[in-house]
């Protein structure tokens, strides 16, 4: 099948789902450059995943960086495969809880980049509401292809 007929098989609202994905990978790669830039400002060299307490002291303020987007990169298939699945049935909806999604996550990262983790709920812990709404549109698709009619 030609990608050209493939597109034509897609709701024309779920390019909205393509762009916000592209989003969340613009998102990735900011907080990809605030760890790189991180390493530098508390001298955390490659290739230590996290800093040591024992031999940096800065190495909590490091760690809330690195554990910001190390919880972002975690999620990222969970939340990628939710909006790719969903968003077949429920563009809109998946592309507008994928919005407040890659938005929350934002804020958790900046909140948690604090140095203080607890910072990292206060508006980023509704990126959880998000997922949660994914998987409703999720399931509704997959129930909607078990009680299609029985092809011959």
């Amino acid at each position: 099948m030609a990608a050209a007929a493939l597109v034509e098989l897609l709701p024309k609202e779920y390019g909205y789902v393509a762009i916000v994905l592209v989003l969340y990978v613009f998102l990735n790669f900011y907080m990809a450059i605030q760890v790189g830039m991180a390493r530098k400002k508390y001298n955390v060299p490659y290739p230590a995943l996290y800093a040591v307490e024992s031999e940096n002291k800065q190495a909590k303020q490091f760690n809330c960086v690195q554990r910001g987007h190390q919880n972002s990169l975690e999620t990222m298939p969970i939340f990628f495969m939710l909006m790719i699945l969903g968003g077949l049935k429920h563009p809109l909806v998946c592309a507008g809880l994928g919005l407040l999604h890659v938005v929350a996550r934002y804020f958790y990262f900046t909140g948690y980049s604090t140095g203080d983790p607890m910072k990292r709920l206060t508006l980023g812990k509704y990126h959880m509401l998000a997922i949660l709404g994914l998987i409703g549109c999720t399931i509704s698709f997959g129930w909607s292809l078990l009680n299609q009619p029985a092809s011959s």
